[in-house]
């Protein structure tokens, strides 16, 4: 079973040291905010790990499934940036992530390669493929109508 405490308390550090709760701000699938999507991954995430036979860094990805889209801009703003978003967004997450959080390998991996296959090159890690399932797992059932998405 997956430390929930762990969870919380690094969703507590993000949103002290830089500009994770700024995503609270942002909507992204239907009604679903970026900040709440990515904790959904986190929680989903985690189980994943949990129910896989392989070990993970916890840690990373804890940390790489709560940033994986730390683009921190309104997606929906102009249509340009609404097409190209799913192509653009994994880059500029990672950079803002680089720039706030200093992130480490995995954790930048998970970022730049959640949205595999639109994006061409696989994630690295087992924690990145983890994320990358766990990303559309989430993002489908956010798009439900009358989904309760994030309540797992």
């Amino acid at each position: 079973m997956f430390d929930t405490q762990k969870l919380q308390t690094t969703i507590e550090s993000l949103n002290k040291d830089g500009r994770f709760a700024s995503e609270k701000t942002f909507l992204h699938h239907r009604k679903i905010t970026v900040y709440d999507h990515s904790v959904h991954v986190a929680k989903v995430s985690l189980k994943i790990a949990d129910f896989l036979p392989v070990t993970v860094d916890e840690d990373s990805l804890i940390r790489g499934a709560l940033l994986h889209d730390y683009f921190l801009y309104h997606r929906n703003e102009s249509v340009k940036t609404y097409v190209l978003h799913g192509y653009r967004h994994p880059m500029m997450a990672a950079e803002n992530a680089k720039k706030d959080y200093g992130i480490n390998d995995i954790e930048e991996n998970i970022i730049r390669r959640h949205m595999f296959p639109l994006t061409p090159v696989p994630p690295k890690y087992r924690e990145a493929w983890i994320v990358c399932i766990a990303d559309k797992y989430c993002a489908a059932l956010e798009y439900l109508p009358g989904s309760h998405a994030g309540r797992i």
